[in-house]
């Protein structure tokens, strides 16, 4: 119950639409007790007696109209209840978005896309369905047994007990199909998801399926899934294969009762003719809405597993300090300290006691081998995870207590694997400043030696560069995420491997790129390649989540150390790459 009162509050921003739908609704339900009354009154009293038989025409005209008022107010309903149903379903999907922007990295690390994807699209939908045409199908059914029952037990008490005695024999029959419902639409829902997934994971990786010819493979992992959600479907379809033609069968009952009792009281003189065909008119209509109120049962409880996992979503703790903290202090210099800082992943130490410091407009390189830790620092001043302890300051200024739009406002992060989204080249470059006009553009463009292949696009700055920039090289895509970082010309830059995914001449413009934008303002330049990094301020050599070396190319080589061996490494990879 806790789960539907949630999701009725939705309709709470919408009283006037939702109040228009319930008074269609109403007067639809009641409308329908127009034409079983008339009926009984032509039989009782207009066929008997030949002298009114000229006033047939004015009741079946009467009769039509009670059609015509019904169908007019349905038809009002219906495009009331669209409007309503699409509004709110723009607001659930609306918050469950700005939710999952909301969320920790932490979050995602244990979730796959394919669910949460299921979750905003499919699941969405399905609460709506008790939201809406689920709240006006069990409200319209209710007052049309209300309003058809009352005319019943009006026409004959006797007669009316006999046909509504299946009602409680029909309220066991649901409260037995609900019981043990949730896990059965929970497990469905669950199964969907699976199956989502996997199939996102295969078309994301469509081309490592067909590298390894593991098409077969797949697709029996695929029919796996595929079956999970027929089992689950059919688990379903089972219970409802008996409940639905037992409780039409006890409806049924209802009217053979009538039939018996009612015919009895006609031959008795108790009831007149037109009375029973009246009850059986009346009788059609009062287990028309039992039968929705079924239906509304089983959409309830595949909406309520649904609303189940959306509102796993919805109650997940935010990004910790997401809103609080005060912005940093303008101009930002960047004077970056990390002091004795330690962190981890769940459990696992990531990084232990680490130091290192940024003075204004220097470029510090972060070396290791894989596994080090160089990103995860960068991580953390980004505030994508929160330190365990230690302290971290930007400009005097402690990262915990500053609000991370006014932090991440001043950085500029370029990662090692170059993301686009699936838009043109302007959209993604926009994407770091808004407001910005062609002239910004093409000057980012220029400067991150991406200018020719924007030219060379077929519409230029309006290319599509499809699905995670899949229409472009690695190195063309890398040069587009430079220049966006260039556009946004943040105090404070994150380079992750910014030059890992281009060839050498590729490399060297920009690397040219690199050094004038790094210039003026604090730089930290994660990198293998000696080429990157060679002319560094100050060089921090990590190892195990630990600073093991510090100081210039120069320092480090004659300390013979750890970067003295990654240096020599790096230096004949490079000899390597470029005598090729």
């Amino acid at each position: 119950m806790k789960t539907i009162l949630r999701v009725i509050s939705y309709l709470r921003g919408y009283p006037l639409l939702g109040s228009a739908q319930l008074i269609c609704a109403t007067l639809m339900a009641l409308s329908v007790v127009v034409f079983p009354s008339i009926t009984g009154y032509v039989v009782d009293e207009i066929l008997p007696e030949p002298a009114r038989h000229h006033e047939l025409l004015f009741w079946v005209v009467l009769g039509l109209m009670g059609f015509f008022l019904k169908d007019a107010l349905n038809c009002a309903r219906i495009i009331l209840n669209n409007h309503f149903e699409q509004r709110v379903i723009f607001d659930i999907r609306s918050d469950l978005y700005q939710k999952l922007q909301r969320l920790p990295l932490r979050w995602f690390d244990g979730r796959r896309t394919g669910d949460i994807m299921t979750r905003v699209v499919e699941d969405v939908t399905a609460m709506e369905r008790v939201l809406i045409d689920g709240i006006e199908l069990g409200l319209v059914a209710m007052i049309q047994l209300l309003a058809v029952g009352a005319v019943m037990y009006y026409t004959d008490v006797t007669v009316a007990l006999w046909a509504t005695l299946p009602v409680p024999f029909l309220m066991i029959g649901a409260w037995i199909y609900t019981r043990n419902a949730r896990d059965r639409y929970r497990g469905q829902r669950d199964a969907a998801s699976d199956m989502n997934s996997l199939l996102h994971d295969n078309v994301s990786g469509i081309s490592q399926i067909k590298t390894y010819t593991a098409e077969d493979r797949e697709h029996e992992r695929f029919n796996a899934f595929s079956d999970k959600l027929r089992q689950a479907s059919l688990r379903i379809m089972r219970w409802w294969a008996f409940y639905s033609p037992g409780m039409s069968f006890v409806g049924m009952v209802g009217y053979a009762l009538v039939l018996g009792f009612g015919s009895q009281a006609v031959m008795s003189g108790r009831m007149e003719l037109g009375e029973l065909v009246l009850f059986f008119l009346l009788l059609s209509l009062f287990y028309e809405p039992v039968s929705k109120l079924h239906q509304l049962n089983q959409m309830a409880l595949s909406s309520r597993a649904a609303a189940d996992r959306v509102f796993e979503i919805l109650d997940s703790e935010d990004e910790p300090h997401s809103e609080a903290g005060g912005a940093l202090p303008k101009p930002v210099l960047g004077d970056v300290k990390l002091e004795s800082v330690s962190f981890s992943y769940g459990e696992q130490p990531t990084l232990r006691d680490i130091t290192l410091h940024a003075r204004p407009g220097e470029t510090i390189a972060l070396v290791g081998p894989t596994g080090a830790g160089k990103s995860t620092i960068v991580n953390l001043l980004c505030r994508f995870y929160e330190y365990d302890s230690g302290s971290i300051t930007i400009d005097g200024q402690e990262l915990n207590q500053t609000s991370k739009s006014s932090l991440r406002s001043t950085l500029g992060y370029v990662t090692q694997e170059a993301f686009l989204f699936n838009g043109t080249v302007r959209e993604n470059l926009l994407l770091a400043k808004p407001e910005a006009d062609e002239a910004d553009l093409w000057k980012a463009l220029e400067s991150a030696r991406a200018d020719s292949l924007t030219r060379e696009l077929p519409d230029g700055l309006d290319t599509n560069v499809g699905e995670r920039g899949v229409k472009l090289s690695g190195g063309e895509k890398q040069r587009l995420s430079i220049a966006r970082a260039l556009l946004k010309d943040p105090p404070i830059l994150l380079l992750d491997e910014a030059t890992a995914s281009v060839d050498s001449e590729t490399e060297r413009l920009i690397q040219e790129a690199l050094e004038a934008l790094m210039a003026d303002r604090s730089a930290f330049v994660i990198a293998h390649r000696l080429s990157t990094i060679r002319n560094a301020d100050r060089i921090y050599v990590l190892d195990g989540g630990t600073v093991v070396e510090q100081g210039t190319h120069e320092e480090l080589l004659k300390a013979d150390g750890l970067y003295a061996e990654l240096s020599r490494q790096s230096f004949l990879i490079h000899q390597e790459e470029s005598s090729e």
